[in-house]
């Protein structure tokens, strides 16, 4: 990522059951002398579950949260409960430089559902990292706040908090040799080693420097990043549309296998 000069302010952000079993033992008693067995050894009959009661049993089991398509328990996990809307970026392998993106939104009943997408992504030349370090030209895997877009461009509407500023522009060339210009037309960045609440130029790196940053979902120039999610600027105006920043979004970001895990 190029260098940015500071600015903006910062904003506030956001078993098992142990279950005893209990042995019942019994003492064998005499015969008793009547010829009625007294209530107290008089065999119980099995009883029988009606389909209906059966049914009902079942209903009342609890069920497990639905979770976003292609998400696993441990990445759903790291979702804020919050969260209603989830921008899922999607590779084939740990070494991808192409990606699927897919909005995802909660419904009240707590089921997701594609809101938008899917939208054809690029994202850094190496593919993607657990343990992401400035330089190594791979995207960070994880589950992390979208709350501050920006761009070269005037705002096309976003409800995300927008910075318009010339700063935004690039030249260059890319990893195949494509023009880089308008690819900061607009931006949206991920809170990866930033601070949240702060126009996208913002360069405080509180895990360091050397944990890299400026990781942002911006203009796609036809080729591999250096570390951010890019996309068609259509498709990336009509994300910057959706997003809602009451709905807490988050990206959640890596191979599919990682992600479904």
């Amino acid at each position: 990522m190029p260098a940015f000069v500071r600015k903006g302010a910062p904003a506030l952000l956001g078993a098992g059951t142990l279950c005893a079993a209990l042995l019942l033992t019994a003492c064998a008693h005499p015969a008793p002398t009547t010829t009625t067995p007294p209530p107290s050894a008089t065999p119980r009959a099995a009883t029988a579950k009606s389909p209906a009661a059966e049914a009902e049993a079942t209903d009342a089991r609890p069920r497990s949260a639905p979770r976003i398509p292609g998400v696993g328990p441990l990445t759903q996990a790291r979702v804020p409960d919050g969260t209603t809307q989830a921008l899922v970026v999607t590779g084939a392998t740990a070494d991808s430089n192409t990606a699927t993106v897919v909005l995802h939104q909660r419904a009240p009943d707590g089921r997701w559902y594609e809101a938008g997408g899917p939208w054809p992504a690029h994202n850094a030349l190496k593919g993607w990292t657990s343990d992401h370090w400035a330089g190594d030209l791979r995207t960070p895997i994880g589950v992390y706040r979208i709350g501050d877009a920006g761009g070269r461009l005037p705002d096309p509407g976003a409800r995300l908090p927008y910075d318009e500023d010339p700063e935004f522009a690039i030249s260059g060339t890319g990893f195949r040799g494509e023009s880089l210009e308008g690819s900061f037309d607009h931006v949206i960045a991920i809170d990866y080693n930033r601070v949240p609440g702060r126009t996208p130029l913002d360069k405080e790196r509180p895990l360091g420097t050397e944990r890299g940053g400026g990781v942002w979902i911006h203009v796609d120039h036809g080729g591999p990043t250096q570390a951010c999610v890019a996309l068609r600027r259509d498709d990336l105006r009509a994300l910057l549309l959706a997003l809602d920043p009451a709905a807490e979004p988050v990206v959640v970001m890596g191979p599919a296998p990682e992600l479904a895990r």
